[in-house]
């Protein structure tokens, strides 16, 4: 099962639940908007970065821009506290599994979110042309 955040109006997003779909992953839709995110789903998503907090959150937003202040300048809290009042700073969309985190969409990264009970040492991924992604086990 895979957790995808969103919001309204984002391209990547809805190519990331069309992959999903099209591969037959189950998923669930969390809009970052209409969903208030509670905060340890914050601090979860946070501690699943590898790079940091930059990994999902969008330094280049007005938002944040606004603040005038660098993200080592926030506590954990204050970050969480800010992410709830303002969604938009994340970025999007945002997978979550059980083992990966991919954020943004990305042919290739996106393939991370392929449970891997349906992965076998015969099998990979196959890209068809066209850019569509199956999974096909040789």
């Amino acid at each position: 099962m895979v957790i995808i955040y969103t919001s309204p109006g984002c391209a990547s997003c809805r190519k990331a639940k069309k992959w999903l779909k099209d591969n037959h992953i189950s998923f669930v839709e969390k809009n970052i908007f209409s969903n208030i995110l509670k905060d340890g789903e914050i601090k979860y998503l946070m501690s699943r970065c590898e790079n940091g907090t930059e990994d999902i959150i969008s330094t280049r937003s007005k938002a944040f821009q606004n603040l005038r202040k660098s993200i080592d300048d926030f506590s954990v809290n204050e970050l969480v506290k800010f992410i709830k009042e303002n969604p938009s700073v994340l970025k999007r969309p945002i997978l979550l599994s059980e083992k990966t985190m991919v954020i943004g969409y990305d042919d290739d990264e996106i393939t991370a979110v392929v449970p891997v009970e349906r992965r076998t040492e015969k099998g990979h991924i196959h890209i068809n042309e066209g850019a569509a992604i199956t999974l096909r086990t040789y």
